[in-house]
C-alpha cells in the first residue's frame, strides 16, 4: 500500500557506476537504500566498465523509452593481441608482432564512421534462439551470429602510446553498438588485433559525466531525494504548457488542441513546472497517453 502521507519519489538520478558493479548492482543498492522497488536503468554497463549510469526512480520508469538511447565512450583498446570476449577480461586466442603507427590508426578510423554493420561478441547477452550468446560460448557450442546495424556518430583519437601499441578513442554511437566490438574491429582491419583495456561512459542521452555523482554518495533517501533530477530537463521532447481547463482534460484523459506539431510527435504536457502527461498529436490534436497528475500530491522530485 502507498502511504498517502509520504512523497513518492520520482525522477532520474545521474549515477557514476564504479568498476567492479552490475547495472543490476546499482539498481539494488538503491532499492534498498530507498525502500523502492520501483527503480531502473536505461543502459547496462558491462561490470569493468565505468561512467554515467542514468537511473529511474519510481514512476520515472515509465519514461524510460523517452530518453535519448545515443551513448558516449572513452575507450583504450591495446593493440597486438585478440581475446574470446574483446575485452581484457578474455582469453588471449592470437598474438601479432606487427606495430602500427597513430597514422596507421587514424588512416582507417573513418571505415568506422556512420551506419556500420557490427557483429556483436559470442560472449554477450544478446540471444538467438531464446539462447543468450554467452551461454552457447561457455558450452563450446557454434552459432550462427547476424550483423547489426548500428550508428556512429563520433570515432576520435584522443591519444596514442606507440611503446605500448595503445589507444584512447572517443567514441559517440546509437543504442546497441558494442565498443568491444569496435576495438576489435579496428584490431582486425590493422591486422595487429586488439582489445578492450577500460571503457567509460561520458554521456547517455543528455546526462553526462560532468553532473554525474558517485554511488557511493547515496546511503540515505535523503541523498537520493535531494539529487533527483526532474524529467522535463531531461526528456528530449518539446514542451506544452498548459492552462487551468487543459490540465483538468489531461487529468481525465481528454485530448486538446495541437499547437503545430507534427502528427506523430510525442510532448511533454506540462503544468506549474511539473510533467503532468505525455501526449501524442493525432489528427491535429494532442491526445494523452500517460498521466502523472493524480501522483502530484504525493510526487517528491526537484
Amino acid at each position: 500500500m502507498i502511504d498517502e502521507k509520504q512523497p513518492q519519489l520520482f525522477g532520474f538520478l545521474n549515477i557514476y557506476k564504479p568498476k567492479g558493479m552490475t547495472s543490476f548492482d546499482v539498481v539494488a543498492k538503491l532499492r534498498r537504500v530507498t525502500k523502492i522497488k520501483q527503480i531502473g536503468h536505461t543502459g547496462t554497463l558491462d561490470p569493468f566498465a565505468v561512467g554515467v549510469l542514468p537511473i529511474c526512480i519510481g514512476k520515472a520508469t515509465r519514461l524510460i523509452e523517452y530518453l535519448d538511447d545515443d551513448k558516449e565512450y572513452l575507450a583504450t583498446v591495446q593493440f597486438g593481441k585478440d581475446t574470446d570476449t574483446y575485452d581484457l577480461d578474455g582469453t588471449v586466442t592470437k598474438i601479432y608482432d606487427k606495430k602500427i603507427t597513430q597514422a596507421d590508426l587514424i588512416s582507417i578510423l573513418d571505415d568506422f564512421r556512420g551506419e556500420i554493420e557490427q557483429l556483436p561478441p559470442i560472449y554477450s547477452a544478446i540471444k538467438v534462439n531464446g539462447k543468450k550468446l554467452y551461454e552457447y560460448a561457455r558450452n563450446g557450442e557454434e552459432v550462427e551470429i547476424k550483423p547489426r546495424k548500428v550508428f556512429i556518430s563520433k570515432l576520435e583519437l584522443e591519444s596514442f602510446d606507440y611503446e605500448k601499441q595503445e589507444a584512447k578513442i572517443l567514441v559517440g554511437c546509437s543504442k546497441g553498438t558494442y565498443i568491444r566490438s569496435i576495438a576489435y574491429d579496428i584490431g582486425q582491419k590493422l591486422n595487429c588485433g586488439g582489445y578492450l583495456t577500460a571503457l567509460e561512459r561520458t554521456k547517455a542521452g543528455l546526462f553526462n559525466r560532468e553532473h554525474s555523482i558517485p554511488l557511493e554518495n547515496f546511503g540515505e533517501v535523503s541523498d537520493v531525494r535531494n539529487k533527483l533530477v526532474n524529467p522535463i530537463d531531461v526528456l528530449p521532447l518539446s514542451k506544452v504548457e498548459l492552462n487551468d481547463v487543459e490540465k483538468e482534460r489531461v487529468k481525465h484523459g481528454m485530448a486538446i488542441y495541437n499547437r503545430g506539431f507534427k502528427n506523430s510527435d510525442v510532448v511533454i504536457l506540462v503544468y506549474g513546472g511539473r510533467i503532468h502527461a505525455i501526449g501524442m498529436v493525432e489528427d491535429n490534436q494532442i491526445l494523452v497517453k500517460k498521466v502523472f497528475e493524480v501522483l502530484w500530491k504525493r510526487l517528491f522530485y526537484c
